[in-house]
Order: structure tokens, then sequence, then C-alpha cells
């Protein structure tokens, strides 16, 4: 910005301050400055101030302060040195906590010396004064060697500015700095791509992060910035309006960079402000009081947070895609050349390929056929030979958005391309983001254009609504693929089985696409999906197929993670709510393609299995009819055959486990796999069917898993056993994702399985010392329960922030004699070994368990009885424990 014919003395008066310091003490006084300055330029922005000047004005006032902080003191050979602002400083751009970056520039080494005390003194008043500086002593000739070193420091000399000092000092080393002598303009572009590419990467290249960061997240403040560079580098111009003038810029994408800058500044100062330091993460807390600080309100469905992180995410969106539209446009110009014999291929007379970019034929081809804003996203599905779309097609793609409207929507030729998409053997997902991503996918199906830049406020959805969504196609495609046969080996098998794939795309397209409604989401989504249907022609069949999938799409992650699908009748009644195969298929794929989109930090081997448990056995239960449902016996039975059969392939014999098989309960067959059972029993076996033991494996060793690690514990059953392995596995800083809890009625030995990961998500994998250390622990806890010390750990910053309404739900089990305890409550460190505790004090005893962790909060099922085995009788006993649970949580949540 141009700060030379900016004043306001109402911010910071220089004659004034001048005076001040001639007669009062230089670190008060400058303070005071400092904070007048502060509280100025606040409450003008609380007020609506537009933000430009308020950045200017700080950049304007803070030049005052530091010329009258230079007169302070005596400079030798003053025409030898200049005080140079550089970086952001340099553009006359300075938020509240911004670093102000200086460049002290001297002719020689001597002139450094000659100075060296007054220097000194100079930058420790700055520090003495709280000022975020950041600076650099330099002579001409250093500072011109490490800019030929280093294309950062050619980049802040390209934006200096000097202070005070003589200017020709500047001048000099920006003329030595120039493309004529170093990092011509070519270099340039490519150093500048390669540290964008590298910084985006760092983000996992998607504008969509739960706690983006403003400044240097794909689409912030930093990818405005380059343009400008990379546009000062090559034409010498000093502002993005100059690029307007050369045409490289249209006035309205000039307005909506601008426009974007000014709405990225706010949320910037706003963080600054309200942290008193240079935040520049819009972290959980922050987007709250940045929501509340802009007059957001909770409304449709939507709290007050979610509508600021939309408009958030829906800015730097556009934002990404005119940085690159417009970086592109400088590739042509900067990199490209003009003298080599370019590859043509003529698709049509609306389309043609050139070096692999499709560009219109002409500039009105969307003008006079609308249709082709759809057809071109077709041709680059079908057209091996295109890797992206030219820019100056992309420009009028973007320029062309009012052609898609209610009309457009409804042409049969539209219709046609959307649906050829769908159906196209490659690039669907490709061109589906690139739709959304310049506008046209949310602008033909407008109920998708409502969800885009959509986010939920918690740690459970890793995307936003329309981000998740287009991820969710990504995997159904990545499934048709062999290279992913290990991480999903039965989606892979089916998803090749479905005899209309594009209607998976189409259920998927719209599963989510309810979120933010005040009904059910899965029933407005059901309901959009029909009308989509209907609108495409779609035969009933077809139509039924998508509505039920995304009505239903749900039911069989709530049921493989709820519900004890070992028993028989919860498969026979899933079963009856699929009703046949074929939906089972398009179900399942669904499901895994949900989940690993929603988190991937949520799909592991451990829900891996459940799925393909709930998947397998619904499949045979369909194989022999709603009719003829499996018993509970046949599949005891079943489980027990495949286990002998793995052990006898080891050399053992059927007597060596049929006693040892007669001690657990049936509640073990029916949950534990066959592989499972097999390698508890032969270790059980090698160890001694009376000897405590603890076994651990990697439930999946694909890295690409994040798989827990199982732990199996077998040992005598006691009163609060779990609660002292729980506690144990706390200690150790372990979090437990998932466990089953059984007793055998024979031996009374316990079999506990539980699936742990390290405090921070990742897996144990084959650290030997790490296992060997669990191990110990267990063994000593089970043998020594005296030896167990209670460990209380610090909650992290994320999980701190959400507040998980808390709910205990008790009541008996209609079939077996236990009570049954469901919570829901936020995840914290150690939060099961404190409700395993808190049974203890109510003299319970817990005899199975499914524990459920998702995110930032648990949803676990307890089966308890009393110390007589049976379960709570009366309203005081059930009410002891719902007041002693509740104390329990909140306690654990204040820690």
């Amino acid at each position: 910005m141009d700060l030379s014919r900016y004043s306001d003395d109402l911010l910071l008066n220089k004659a004034e301050l001048v005076e001040k310091l001639k007669t009062e003490p230089a670190i008060p006084t400058l303070k005071v400055a400092l904070t007048h300055l502060s509280k100025e330029l606040d409450q003008r922005f609380i007020k609506g101030t537009p933000i430009r000047s308020l950045v200017c004005g700080r950049a304007w006032a803070m030049d005052m302060l530091i010329q009258s902080i230079w007169a302070r003191f005596t400079w030798k050979n003053p025409d030898t040195v200049a005080l140079i602002a550089v970086g952001g400083y340099g553009r006359g751009e300075l938020l509240p906590k911004s670093d102000i970056d200086l460049l002290f520039l001297f002719e020689t080494e001597k002139d450094i010396d000659d100075n060296v005390e007054s220097l000194q003194s100079f930058i420790t008043l700055l520090w003495d004064i709280k000022l975020e500086v950041g600076h650099s002593v330099r002579t001409i000739n250093a500072c011109i060697a490490e800019a030929v070193a280093d294309v950062t420091v050619t980049t802040n000399l390209m934006e200096s500015r000097t202070l005070v000092g003589n200017d020709d000092l500047r001048e000099s080393i920006t003329e030595a700095a120039s493309p004529l002598n170093i990092w011509p303009s070519q270099d340039f572009y490519k150093a500048k791509m390669n540290e964008q590419a590298m910084r985006h990467r760092k983000y996992n290249e998607t504008e969509y992060n739960l706690e983006p960061n403003v400044k240097t997240g794909p689409g912030a403040l930093r990818d405005i910035q380059n343009i400008g560079w990379v546009a000062k580098r090559h034409f010498g111009d000093d502002s993005l309006q100059d690029l307007v003038e050369r045409n490289f810029l249209t006035d309205a994408e000039y307005h909506e960079l601008i426009e974007g800058q000014d709405f990225l500044w706010r949320v910037r100062y706003a963080l600054h402000m309200n942290t008193g330091r240079e935040e520049d993460r819009l972290l959980f807390n922050l987007q709250e009081q940045v929501a509340d600080l802009f007059g957001y309100v909770e409304r449709e469905g939507q709290l007050a947070v979610e509508h600021l992180m939309q408009d958030y995410f829906r800015q730097v969106f556009k934002l990404r895609a005119l940085n690159i539209m417009l970086l592109q446009h400088f590739d042509e110009e900067i990199l490209g050349d003009k003298t080599k014999e370019q590859a043509v291929i003529q698709l049509n007379s609306r389309f043609i390929v050139i070096d692999g970019y499709i560009q219109v034929t002409e500039d009105n081809v969307f003008q006079r056929t609308p249709s082709a804003l759809l057809e071109i996203f077709v041709l680059c599905a079908q057209t091996p030979e295109v890797k992206d779309i030219k820019a100056s097609t992309l420009r009028l793609i973007l320029a062309s958005h009012r052609l898609i409207d209610g009309h457009f929507r409804q042409d049969l030729r539209n219709i046609t391309f959307f649906m050829e998409l769908l159906r196209s053997p490659m690039g669907v997902s490709t061109n589906l983001r690139r739709m959304n991503q310049y506008g046209v996918l949310g602008l033909y199906l407008p109920e998708f254009g409502k969800v885009v830049g959509q986010m939920q406020f918690d740690l459970f959805h890793a995307y936003t609504v329309d981000a998740h969504t287009l991820l969710t196609i990504r995997n159904l495609r990545k499934f048709r693929h062999k290279s992913n046969t290990k991480r999903f080996p039965i989606a892979t098998k089916v998803v090749q089985q479905l005899p209309k794939v594009e209607l998976i795309y189409i259920a998927a397209l719209y599963h989510d696409i309810g979120k933010g409604r005040d009904s059910d989401h899965s029933i407005e989504g059901a309901i959009d999906a029909k009308h989509f249907c209907v609108r495409h022609r779609l035969s009933d069949w077809d139509t039924e197929l998508v509505t039920w999938l995304v009505r239903n799409h749900l039911l069989m992650s709530m049921t493989s993670q709820r519900k004890d699908i070992s028993d028989p009748e919860v498969i026979n009644q899933f079963a009856q709510l699929v009703g046949d195969s074929q939906r089972l298929d398009y179900l399942y794929v669904l499901t895994v393609a949900d989940i690993y989109a929603t988190n991937p930090n949520l799909w592991n081997s451990w829900r891996a299995s459940l799925l393909k448990q709930l998947y397998e056995s619904t499949k045979t239960a369909l194989r022999r009819g709603l009719s003829n449902p499996v018993e509970k016996d046949e599949w005891i039975s079943q489980t027990k055959a495949k286990a002998l059969a793995l052990l006898i392939e080891e050399g053992f014999t059927k007597e060596d486990f049929f006693a040892l098989w007669d001690n657990p309960g049936d509640d073990y067959f029916l949950r534990e796999t066959p592989e499972n059972i097999a390698w508890h029993s032969r270790a059980i076996a090698s160890h001694g069917k009376n000897v405590p033991l603890v076994l651990l494996k990697e439930t999946n060793t694909a890295a690409s898993y994040a798989g827990g690690t199982q732990v199996f514990v077998y040992a005598p059953d006691r009163p609060y056993l779990f609660t002292d392995i729980v506690t144990t596995l706390s200690n150790l800083n372990l979090a437990i994702q998932d466990a089953r809890i059984m007793t055998s009625s024979t031996s009374h030995f316990s079999l506990d399985t539980f699936i742990v990961l390290e405090e921070d998500g990742t897996s144990i994998g084959d650290n030997s010392e790490r296992l060997l250390e669990i191990q110990r622990q267990l063994l000593l806890a089970i043998q020594d329960p005296d030896s167990i010390s209670i460990t209380h750990r610090r909650i992290s910053r994320q999980l701190k922030h959400f507040q998980v309404p808390t709910e205990i739900t008790i009541s008996n089990d209609s079939i077996n004699p236990k009570t049954i305890v469901e919570v829901v409550a936020a995840d914290r460190p150690g939060l099961l070994a404190d409700i395993g505790r808190c049974f203890k004090e109510q003299n319970l005893i817990l005899q199975n368990a499914r524990i459920s962790t998702l995110a930032e909060h648990v949803e676990d099922v307890f089966f308890v009885v009393n110390q007589n085995g049976e379960p709570l009788h009366s309203t005081e006993e059930v009410e002891n424990l719902q007041k002693a649970l509740t104390k329990t949580i909140s306690e654990a949540l204040e820690r």
C-alpha cells in the first residue's frame, strides 16, 4: 500500500511525540503511544471501519513511531545507513501483532562498526517497548549475496521502502536484485510455485482444515500475495490493480481478490486482538469468539460458528480457484515457449486440446452453447490426453455462472451430460471436484451448493460437507483399483459386482446433503435424492434404491458399532431391514467410503472387522432366506469349526482344545472371530489354562489403516478386574478405542479384548519395548491390584474445548438378568478408568461392555450386576448410580 498520502494524527501525532521524547522518559512515553494506537484501532475495528484503513493506518503510525525513535540517536556518516521496512511491513500492511520486519542497511562493515552502539541501543529500545521486531543488519554486498542465494530475501527486497536514511542505498540493492541480475522471472516463478506446493502439502492440499491458518493455508493470504509477487517480478507492477490494466486480471476477479483479502484480514485482526499475540490459526475456541464478534447467530439448524466457518471456507475456496487460474496464466506467459510447435487434438467444434490443456475454440462457446459448461467436464473425463483446463477457458467458465439457471438444469442435454460423467469409466471424482472448485456443481445442483463450505463444529467430521461428499465418491472410485485390495479387501470386490455403479455415486452425492437443516439429514437427503433421480430420468427401481441408500446410509455403521453383531437376532433384524443382497452390497461400499471420508483416523482394522463381520453374517442370513434365520447353536458350531481348522493346520489336534473350549460361555464364540479364537487358544494351551495371560498384536500391520493394537487379557475373574485393567492402560497413556468383556461361567476366567492406540492417536506398531512394558504392567495389575496407582492426565486443548452433553441411560435387560448402562460423554484421558472406578465404588460388577470412541466423544454401553449377580431393582439404586456417574464424568471433564 502507498503510505505517502496517508496521515492520521488521531492514531499518532509525530510532532507531539518527538517533543515529549525530548523531556520525558522514552520507554513509558512510547508505551503510552502504542497503547493509544492499539485501543484506537481496535475501537475502529469493532465499529466496522474498513479493514484496509486499519491495516494501512497501523503501518503508517509505526513509521511515525520508528522515525521518532531513530531521531533520538546519533548516526555517524548518515549517508551510509538506511532503515528499511521489508516484508508485510514493507508493503504497508500491519495487523495488530504482525512482525515489524526491519533491514538496517549499511554501505560497508566499517559503517556498521561505527554505528554499533546506536544500533544496539535502538533495537533494545524497540524490544523494551514490546514491539514484535524482526531485524537484520547487512552491508549492501552481504544483502545482495543473500538475495542471490535465497528467493525469500529477494521477495522481501521487492517490497522494501526506506523509513529513514539514504534511500539511494535501497535503490542500489533493488537494482542489483532485479530480474535482470538475479532470479529472472522464470526462475522466480518456479521457486514461488515450489514454495506454494510445499506450503499446501503441509495442509494436506485442502482449504478445509478444521483449524485453518488464515495466513499460510491454501486459499489464504499468502496465496494472494503469491500472485502479487509473481506479477511484480515479471511485469514490475506494484499492485493487483495494475494487472487489470494489463488485461491479465478482469475487474470482477480483482474485486473478488480484494473482497477475499479484506475478509481474511478482518479474521486475522480479530485473532490478534482477542489473543494478544500473532495467532493466525482459527482454533476452535477462537472460532466461537470471532463468530460472536462478527455478529453471527445460530439459525437454520446451524451454530453461529458454523455460519462463520462456511463464509471462511467459501472465501478461501474462491481465492484458491483464482490463484490456480492466475498462476496458470503466468505459467503460460512466463514459461510458455511460443516458438514450440504445439500438439493439437480437435475434440469437436467447441473444444480442442493443446499440449494437454483443454480449451474452447472460441471465446463465445459458452454463451452460444451453455450446455458446454457441463460437456467440458465430460470431455476431461473421457479424454486421456487432457491433464487440465486452460486458464483462459477457466476464466470463461467462472464468468458464465449466470447461464446455469432453472432452464439449464431442466435441459435434457445437460441432464444427459451429467449422467454421462457419472457413468464414465475414468475421471468421475476428479471432474466432480473440478466442477465444485469452479462453482459449476453447486449451481447445477443448488442443494449441493448450499453445503459448500459447511462444517460441523466437532472433531468427528474432519472435512466440510462438500469436501467429505467428494472424498466419499473418490473412495468409491478407489475401490475399483486393485492397488487398494489390501486396505479394502471386501469393498474392492463388492464394487465390481454392482450392476449400476453410477447409483452409488448419486447416493454418495446426496447422503449428507441434508446437513444443516432442522430435521433428520438422512430423510432430507432422501427427498432431494428422489427429486434428482426423477429429473435425471432414472427408473423407479433405481430411484427407490438411491433414496433407500441415502435414508439408511448410517444403518450399517450404527449397527456394527452400537449393537452386538455376534447375536444372531441382531443379524436377522438387520437383514430384515436391508431386504436383499444387492442392497447390502451397495450399502456396504457406501458405508466404508463414508467412514473413511468422514475422518481417516476413524478407519482402522477394528472398525473394518466389525463391518466385515456384519456384512458376511448378513450375507449368510439373506442366502438362507429371511424366513430361515441362523440359529445361535449353528453359529457357534461354524465358528468353532473354522477356528479348529486353523489350529489343525499348525499341528494341533482336536483333543488339545475340547476341554479348553468347554470353559468360555457362548458369548465368546458368538463375538470372537475364528482367527482370534485360534490365537487365544494356541497361547492358553501353551501356557496352561489356569495361568493368567496377556497377548498383544496389531489389528492390522498396514500403515494405511492406522490400526490399533489388540490386547487380550485372560485372567481369573474377580470383582473390579475391568477397572484395574483400564486404569493400568490409562496410566500407560493408551487410548482405549473398543473393548469386549466376557467371563466364562464355568471356569470363572475373564476373556477381555481391548483395542488401544497411543494417546496421540498413533499406532503402537512393532515397538517391542513398548509392547513388553504394556504386557508387564497388565500382568502386575492382574496379580497385585494394590500396586495400581491412579494417574490423572491433562486434557488436550482440542478435547477441552468441546462441550458434549453427558447422557446416562440406565435400564434392565429384558432378556438377560443385567442392568444396561449407556454413557454418551465428551472423551477425556482416563475417562473409562474413572467410570470403572465408579462401578467399583458402587459395589457393581461389570459383566460386559461395548466401548466406542468417536473423535471428541464416547458412546459406551456397560452391563453390570450387583454383588449377588442380580440387576439393579430399586429406583434408589438406579438414582445413586446415575448421580455417581454424573459426578465422576463431571470431575473428569474439569481436570
